[in-house]
């Protein structure tokens, strides 16, 4: 079975996903990476790790090795450019033109015969336009797939207990809650990939919780997914959640 995990920006697939991606190369899965851009907008350590310039490629490295930690079995761009914060924190989408995102993603999915997508959710977790972009793309490609379309998942769906209530997609309740705690070490491993991002976890984990974290805490031991697409009421009977189902590590369907 192919899974496309696809993400804005370097990091993402870690924050959001790396337990559950990681439990699905456990199982087998073979799970393939694609980012929007190579998160040349965002933060390059404090202190910094590497220049401006420098960034876009050093960012690129560290996504490409947190694949390997997550044990991927590709990974790729779509090479848009990830635009520069704001203004008072303003984050902005790395594109106007949604068509484009979506025949550009369909691409991957067709070359790579994937059977099922993972993405970002309905509310882009806590809004940022990007996440709302590849949520959009994601879900404008799988429907224009047609009979050859993938599953398409979406990632920090709603359920009770959620570990990061702070990026919780409220209109996307989870249909699969899972044990991550197996595969917490290579979660961790991915986590130390993304140098650059490294203070950035720190400083808003240490804020949520009020008192200073270790950058082992960022590390969380249950994850959730929802099925966007086909749409489903109840427990989804399909081939990636037989496999999850059949790991143990469902929690809660």
């Amino acid at each position: 079975m192919n899974v496309l995990a696809f993400f804005a920006h370097p990091d993402d697939e870690t924050i959001m996903a790396g337990g559950t991606l990681a439990l699905l190369a456990k199982q087998g899965i073979w799970v393939h990476y694609l980012c929007a851009t190579r998160g040349e907008g965002g933060e390059a350590g404090d202190p910094p790790i590497c220049t401006r310039q420098e960034l876009p490629r050093v960012r690129a490295a560290e996504f490409a090795c947190a694949v390997q930690a997550l044990h991927g079995s590709s990974h790729h761009f779509l090479d848009y450019v990830d635009p520069p914060i704001g203004a008072d924190n303003e984050l902005y989408p790395f594109s106007d033109d949604l068509q484009g995102v979506a025949e550009a993603l369909k691409l991957r999915l067709v070359q790579l015969k994937i059977d099922a997508l993972i993405s970002h959710g309905s509310k882009g977790e806590y809004g940022h336009p990007a996440h709302l972009l590849c949520h959009q793309a994601a879900r404008l490609a799988v429907q224009t797939l047609g009979s050859h379309a993938p599953l398409f998942y979406t990632v920090q769906p709603a359920f009770e207990g959620h570990p990061k209530p702070h990026i919780i997609n409220p209109d996307d309740p989870a249909h699969l809650v899972l044990n991550t705690a197996g595969v917490a070490v290579q979660v961790l491993e991915a986590i130390h990939c993304h140098r650059t991002q490294h203070a950035l976890f720190v400083r808003n984990t240490s804020k949520r919780l009020g008192r200073a974290v270790q950058l082992s805490e960022i590390v969380t031991h249950c994850e959730g997914l929802h099925r966007t697409l086909p749409p489903v009421t109840s427990t989804p009977e399909d081939r990636l959640a037989e496999i999850l189902r059949a790991s143990g590590c469902v929690m809660d369907d």
